[in-house]
Order: C-alpha cells, then sequence, then structure tokens
C-alpha cells in the first residue's frame, strides 16, 4: 500500500502504475500546477496536491494482481486498518453470501465503502446491520482501492465515523485483457478460481470499457479441520419434563405447558442411535443423547461471484462531457446446517409419550436430511451524470439508481406443528427415527424462501469553484446537495413468518425513507506553506431526525519534506431499516454457559446450542461521534518516506448488537442489559431462553496510530528492491469504560510488510501479515501471535503477458485455536475467530493475463 502521498488519481495517470513518494514533492511542483485538479477521497475540491490534510492510502492495480486474492473483501480484510476483523461468509448465517470490512474495529455499519465517490449499494438480507456487501465488487473491475482512516461524515454522511473506503474503478483502458486464476489448498475446501476479460477503446470524443469476471470460492466443511471437527449438541432425542404455565393445565395444550429444567432431561430409550448420535451422562447420572453436528455442518459458505460493468464517457463540446457507469453482478452460495434441531411437546398417553405426564423433545430431526441453504443475490447499478464547466464554476450532477436483491431458499426445514401431530399420534416413532416411512417425513418437513431487496435512488449535484487568493494560493469552494431515497423490504415464506419453522431464524421486515443533505467545504491556503479546510453537512432523515456534521483540517509544511497535518470533526450512523422494522425470530445459538454445559454433563466452557429471539428496535436514534487525528509525512531522503498519525474516536449512543453469548457474558458478570433484552433461566441455573438484538446504549472511546514506511533502493544491475511497513496500532478501545483492547478478538496492533524485488521482466514479492496475542474467547487465557508469509514470483513474458505463481501462508499457519471458542462476534464459536484468521492453510496459486 502506498500512502497518498500523490493523490491517487494524479499517480495512476501520470505515473503509469509506477512507484508514488514524497520525494517528488519539490521537484515536482511546477509540472503539479499545469495539471488538471482531481477529486481525493475525503474532499470534494478538486486540487493537485502533494499530501493533503487527511490520511488516505493508497492500493494500485498492480498490488491486487500478485496478492492471490480473487475479491476486494479477501484483500482489504487483510489490511492492517481491518484492526479486529471482519465479518465473512459463514455457513449458519442468513448473510452467507456478504462479506464486509470493519475499520478501526468499530463495525461494518461505521465503515462507508463508496464506488467512485458514491456509496455502494447496501447488502439486502445482511444480517450484520448495514453491511455494504464487497462480494458485489468485481476484482477485474477495480483499478486501485483509496483507504481514508479519518472520519468523513461532514463529506459522505452516515456510516463514515470509522472511515472510508474508496473502490476507484477502471475507465481508461485501450485493447483488450485476459485473465485466468487458480488455488488449490493443502487442505480440503476453500478452493478458488477465477477469470476476467476487459475490453477498452477511445477516441477524441469517447472512451468505452466493459468486461466480464467470475471467481468462486468452495465450501469449507467442518469435519475437514481438527479444530471443528466434533460439535456437541443437546438439541438430540432427549425427553424433557413439562412444566404448567397456567394454574389448571389441560396436559393435552401445549400452549398450558413449558420445558422444564433441562438439567432433569434424559435419552429416549433406543432412540440415540446412528451416525453422530451418543450416548453420554447429565448432571444427575441419567443417560443422555449428543449429537455431532459438526460431521455434517460447513463452516464457510461456497461463493460465486459473477459481474458485467461498463464505463463510458462522450465529450459533448470543449465544456461538457457526459458520463455513464453500471454494473451487474451475481452472487450465489451454498451453505450447509446440519438436520433440524427442536424442541416440541408430546401429550401424555401416547405412542411416543406413554406415561401420565405431559412431556417435551428435544430432537434432531436428522432423517429430514442437512438443511442446505442456497442464496442467489444480485445487484444491479446504474449512474448517469454530466460534468462541465459553466462560467468560473465546474458541474458535476446525475442520477443514480441502485438495487440488491436477494433470494434463499432452505431445504429439509420443519413445520413444527405438523411434527407435533405425527408425533402425537405416533405416526413419527422418536424411539427408531431413522426408520420413520417418506411419506411421513415428506409431510413434516418444506423448503423455506425469503426475498429481500434493498433500493437507494439518487441525485446529486456538486459545484466546485474558485474563490480569491490568498497568501499560498487561489482559495476553493466544494458545494453540493444530495437528495437518496432508501426502500427497503425482506419477505419470509408465510410459515416463517408464524413462527412455526424449525431450525430457521428470522422474520420479515420492510420499511423506507428520504434523506436530503446539503454540503460545502472550503479550501483556505492561508501561507504557501499553510492550509486550512472547513466543511460541514446537514442531514435531513424522514424517519427519526436530522445531523450536522462539521469538520475542520490544518496542513502545514514547515520543511520541503515535511508536511503536519491535523483534524477535528463530527459524524453519526443512522440506524439501518433492517433492525428498525424486523419482526421478532427464533434461532438456535450457541453459547457457552458454565451451568448450562454442566447441566448435560459437558466441562463448563463448552458450545452448548440454546433457545434464542432476535428482537427489533423501532426506537433507534442514530450515534454521534467526535474525531481527531494528528500526524506527519516525511521524504527525509530520495530512498525513504514515511507518515505517522494518531487518531481519537469518541462515539455516543452507540447502536449495538447484543448477541446471546454476550448477553449471557453480561448475565455471568452482572453488567448492564439494554431493556427488553436478557437472559431467562430456570429455577436451577440454566438457560431457558436468551432475547437478542440491537439498542443504544453507552459509548466507545478509541485512540491508536498508523506508522506507514516506505523505502526504494537502487540496485544496479541487481534491479531495484521496494519495502513497505504498514502498521496499525490501537493504543485504547473502551466500550462503557471497559477495556477491550487486548481482550478477546481485539489485538493490540496488526502490522504487514511487503518486500518486492524486481529484476528486469521478472519480480519477486515476499510478505509478511501479523496480528497481535488477544485473551481467549473466556477471557481465562491468552492467545499467541499469529503471523504469515506470503510468496509471489512474477514474469513480463515477451507476448505481452504476465505470470504470477504464488502460495500464500507458505508455512501452512494454523489459524490461532481457542479451545473456549473463537470470538464473540462470529455469534458460534467454532474453534477459531473466523473474522480475525481463516483456516484455508497454505493456498498455491496461479495467474495469467494476456493483453492484446
Amino acid at each position: 500500500m502506498k500512502r497518498n502521498v500523490l493523490a491517487g488519481a494524479v499517480a495512476g495517470a501520470l505515473l503509469s502504475g509506477l512507484p508514488a513518494t514524497a520525494a517528488m514533492a519539490q521537484d515536482d511542483q511546477d509540472t503539479l500546477s499545469t495539471l488538471d485538479r482531481v477529486e481525493v477521497t475525503g474532499s470534494r475540491i478538486k486540487r493537485a496536491a502533494i499530501e493533503g490534510a487527511l490520511p488516505v492510502t493508497v492500493i494500485d492495480r498492480e498490488q491486487l494482481d500478485i496478492s492471490g486474492d480473487v475479491t476486494v473483501a479477501d484483500f482489504l480484510r487483510n489490511t492492517s486498518f481491518n484492526s479486529f476483523g471482519s465479518f465473512r461468509p459463514q455457513s449458519g448465517s442468513s448473510a452467507q453470501a456478504t462479506a464486509g470490512l470493519s475499520l478501526r474495529g468499530l463495525g461494518s455499519g461505521r465503515t462507508l465503502i463508496l464506488i467512485d465517490g458514491r456509496r455502494a449499494p447496501q447488502a439486502a438480507s445482511a444480517v450484520v446491520s448495514g453491511i455494504q456487501d464487497l462480494n458485489a465488487i468485481p476484482m477485474a473491475a477495480v483499478e486501485r482501492i483509496e483507504i481514508l482512516s479519518d472520519g468523513a461524515s461532514a463529506i459522505y454522511g452516515t456510516d463514515a465515523i470509522g472511515g472510508v473506503v474508496n473502490i476507484i474503478t477502471r475507465k481508461d483502458f485501450s485493447g483488450v485483457e485476459v485473465t485466468a486464476g487458480a488455488s488449490n489448498p493443502k487442505r480440503e475446501g476453500g478452493e478458488t478460481e477465477e477469470g476476467s476479460i476487459i475490453f477498452g477503446a477511445s477516441n477524441d470524443r469517447a472512451s468505452l470499457l466493459a468486461g466480464v469476471s467470475y471467481s468462486n470460492r468452495g465450501i469449507v466443511f467442518a469435519r475437514d479441520r481438527p479444530w471443528s471437527a466434533v460439535g456437541v449438541s443437546t438439541f438430540s432425542n432427549n425427553y424433557v419434563s413439562a412444566t404448567p404455565t397456567v394454574a389448571n393445565p389441560d396436559p393435552t395444550n401445549a400452549r398450558h405447558w413449558k420445558p422444564g429444567s433441562t438439567a432433569a432431561q434424559f435419552a429416549v430409550p433406543g432412540g440415540c442411535s446412528g451416525p453422530g448420535f451418543s450416548l453420554g451422562s447429565g448432571a444427575q447420572g441419567q443417560a443422555l443423547c449428543l449429537y455431532d453436528f459438526a460431521r455434517v455442518a460447513a463452516d464457510e459458505a461456497e461463493v460465486r461471484n459473477s459481474a458485467m460493468f461498463a464505463r463510458a464517457n462522450y465529450q459533448i463540446n470543449d465544456e461538457w462531457a457526459t458520463y455513464l457507469n453500471s454494473t451487474v453482478s451475481r452472487v450465489e452460495s451454498f451453505g450447509r446446517y446440519a438436520p433440524v434441531p427442536a424442541t416440541v411437546f408430546i401429550p401424555p398417553n401416547t405412542p411416543n409419550n406413554p406415561s401420565s405426564s405431559p412431556m417435551f423433545l428435544r430432537h434432531r430431526f436428522d432423517s429430514l436430511g442437512n438443511r442446505d441453504n442456497f442464496v442467489d443475490a444480485h445487484v444491479y447499478d446504474v449512474l448517469f451524470g454530466f460534468n462541465g464547466r459553466m462560467g468560473s464554476v465546474d458541474l458535476d450532477f446525475g442520477i443514480r439508481s441502485s438495487e440488491s436483491k436477494s433470494i434463499n431458499l432452505g431445504r429439509n426445514y420443519l413445520v413444527i406443528p405438523l411434527a407435533e401431530q405425527f408425533i402425537a399420534r405416533g405416526d413419527y416413532n422418536i424411539f427408531r427415527p431413522r426408520q420413520n416411512p417418506a411419506n411421513v417425513l415428506n409431510g413434516m418437513k418444506t423448503t423455506t424462501a425469503r426475498e429481500s431487496e434493498f433500493r437507494i435512488e439518487e441525485l446529486f449535484l456538486l459545484a466546485n469553484m474558485d474563490l480569491f487568493e490568498m497568501g499560498g494560493g487561489m482559495a476553493g469552494l466544494a458545494a453540493g446537495f444530495e437528495y437518496r431515497s432508501e426502500d427497503y423490504a425482506d419477505r419470509y415464506d408465510s410459515l416463517s413468518e408464524g413462527g412455526v419453522i424449525g431450525g430457521s431464524s428470522g422474520n420479515s421486515a420492510a420499511g423506507g425513507r428520504s434523506v436530503r443533505a446539503a454540503f460545502a467545504e472550503a479550501l483556505f491556503p492561508v501561507l504557501e506553506n499553510v492550509e486550512v479546510s472547513l466543511a460541514g453537512r446537514y442531514d435531513e432523515y424522514s424517519d427519526y431526525g436530522s445531523d450536522f456534521s462539521p469538520k475542520l483540517g490544518l496542513r502545514w509544511q514547515p520543511l520541503d519534506t515535511l508536511t503536519v497535518r491535523a483534524s477535528y470533526g463530527e459524524g453519526f450512523a443512522a440506524p439501518n431499516l433492517n433492525i428498525l422494522t424486523q419482526a421478532t425470530s427464533f434461532t438456535a445459538a450457541a453459547v457457552s454457559d458454565p451451568a448450562t454445559c454442566a447441566a448435560f454433563g459437558q466441562a463448563a466452557n463448552c458450545s452448548i446450542q440454546i433457545e434464542a429471539y432476535r428482537l427489533s428496535n423501532p426506537t433507534l436514534e442514530s450515534e454521534g461521534s467526535k474525531q481527531i487525528s494528528f500526524g506527519i509525512a516525511m521524504d527525509p531522503t530520495d530512498w525513504l518516506s514515511f507518515t505517522l498519525d494518531f487518531w481519537n474516536i469518541e462515539i455516543e449512543n452507540r447502536i449495538a448488537f447484543f448477541s446471546s453469548q454476550e448477553l449471557v457474558q453480561r448475565n455471568l458478570t452482572n453488567r448492564p442489559i439494554p431493556p427488553g433484552l436478557g437472559v431467562f433461566r430456570f429455577a436451577d441455573g440454566t438457560i431457558d431462553f436468551v432475547n437478542e438484538g440491537y439498542a443504544n446504549q453507552g459509548k466507545i472511546d478509541t485512540r491508536g496510530a498508523d506508522l506507514n514506511l516506505t523505502t526504494n533502493f537502487t540496485l544496479g544491475d541487481w534491479g531495484s528492491l521496494r519495502n513497505q511497513l504498514n502498521i496499525g496500532y490501537t493504543d485504547s478501545f473502551k466500550q462503557d469504560g471497559a477495556e477491550q483492547i487486548g481482550t478477546n478478538s481485539a489485538p493490540k496492533y496488526r502490522a504487514q510488510l511487503a518486500n518486492s524485488w524486481t529484476y528486469g521482466d521478472f519480480g519477486v514479492a515476499w510478505n509478511l501479515s501479523h496480528i497481535d496475542s488477544h485473551e481467549n474467547f473466556l477471557g481465562n487465557g491468552q492467545l499467541a501471535s499469529w503471523t504469515t508469509h506470503d510468496i509471489v514470483l512474477t514474469w513480463d513474458a515477451p507476448w505481452n503477458a504476465k505470470l504470477s505463481v504464488g502460495v500464500n501462508n507458505a508455512t501452512d499457519k494454523d489459524p490461532v485455536l481457542d479451545p473456549s471458542g473463537g470470538c464473540a462476534s462470529d455469534g458460534s464459536p467454532r474453534g477459531y475467530c473466523t473474522q480475525l484468521y481463516d483456516g484455508y492453510g497454505r493456498v498455491p496459486f496461479v495467474r495469467y493475463t494476456q493483453r492484446f
């Protein structure tokens, strides 16, 4: 990654991909003064500048090509800015086709993703609030990526608290480029393949770039990794005593009863046989049936990406041009869960309950087959606009339509009322569950359906103009207006809406709102080496109110080789429509709870499934933030340049998701729990159920520093050597005053060291990635740090082609294993923190690109 020493767009246009270094600054001042001015991430003012007041990191196309990654999400997930990791496609999640990014560890909902300066589409069915799906962005269409590691709500509005990632797509390309590649991990699953074709043509008045791309990553099954090969579930085949809920209960009426203490359950005689089932002992010595869900379940879903994209520009006359950007992408995903777990009621004196008392059954409906989920998600994004000059004002205005649509089908799910009827009549035999006839099994199961849509319609106008001459040059102003309508719908099938489906979670939601925004930004070059920038933005939401975000930036260049910069800004993140409107839904959440684990004869730190209900919160408010940054950029020699930036972010009235595991931990440690949420226990202390969901509660206060150091050495006849060191250091991260740094999934720093040696047509890259140590899932032990090595060999062939052969994680490093679980933010402990690490092991890859 290259720090924004020369604005990324200038570097790409003028240097043809050569490394941009701050050593160019003084010698090229005269040249830069004649350049067309460009807009850089974090500012709406077009200018030709070397180092601005805000820290922007630029990732160029060459770095993407030699990485071995086939998606934008895979590449960004490994950067040092993704401090505590981020959501990756997971089997077992209703967002299994989605991938996000979390700058500064603040969450995907506080990281704004842009495509060519406009906000990227939001994932229609993402269970994680506010995710803008990086999987929907085709890798082949990307020219470069600019990461603004500073708050930017004053420029872009909501979600920019943690920073901004701007995906700049290819525009200036002539000819044809064909790319194909593949990888084959040493360990089973997770293999990749990719391909793309890009065409570009231009003349004096028009240019066109179009392309198609495809990539695929295979599914990873839990059984194929030693750390996840065994999973214990008490949803197997156990009787549970019934407890009355009314004064005079009817023994045949399920509504009059609820399951009693799970500690007193016992195995159904003869009903705990077959693959995956085993007998154990409960806390009171009774026989207990257990089920190994890891035998068939997958950890990571299969994800297939395909896309078509086009960029066109036409010069109407000397002053005006029109442009069109369009993308159609498709993400298909397959995930597999273990067969349906459910708790069903059995009346007394019936074939499956010969006793005189009603019973409940915690059952694994293994005969129905595995739950297979298929996701088919599409994104349609079209932007049409004009840019030109009217008098002394540069104008850019246009319209944009963006639509995300997703269809999720789930096979082999259970209709609980039908199952209870078949069990009460004896049609379904719980003593010999694998011997039940096909017509009975087919009569109990169903295919679930979910259709999700998130649509954005947008109008925008931006004006750039010079104001007046100052001591350091011409003052500039950018001002504009935006209107955006958002419509969200998440429709489940009627049986899921009715809450009668076993083994499924989620419920329907729908809503819409409009957003109006006005913004202005001014740049004042007070002296030749001093600049002051001011920005402000007013956003008005139709559903909850308005927010105002100001920003102040300072830039001082006391030496030709030294730039000092600082900024102060305020930001906000609006509550997302999905969490405002979603109906209550059931999930069989996996938690670690000592009392419940002990009741099933398991170790106190086991992972055990419990009943949980996810609630919406229509009273959510926006959260606000304050950010301060200070830094230097220096190029003391012609072979060395570096930047060092310190930052501090405060978030109040934060919107937080309280998972079942988080609520269990708070319950065990007597920490505050938001109203309406909580852990509900039986009299013996075991968990009855958990209410999880979102709430405005407390604050976040975090601070840290980013160091980026680059060296360039000319080795004469031996070529050239380039080294880049990036360190993202988080000194403190406090939630409600409690320090999180060093705790589970919150490492103190992440670092990357990229070394590249070029010799003629050949190149060698050796990249190291390091994640600091942190506590385990339960907070009672320390996990080791993690360092991986990636090696890539490249050859620029004489027939205008490039061949890359490499291996990621060359030493076959395991993820940092955590016997007590993984990370709380995963939602389901998987043996390691999937947001920080991957379990692919050594991954050899090859990529070939041919240009015509």
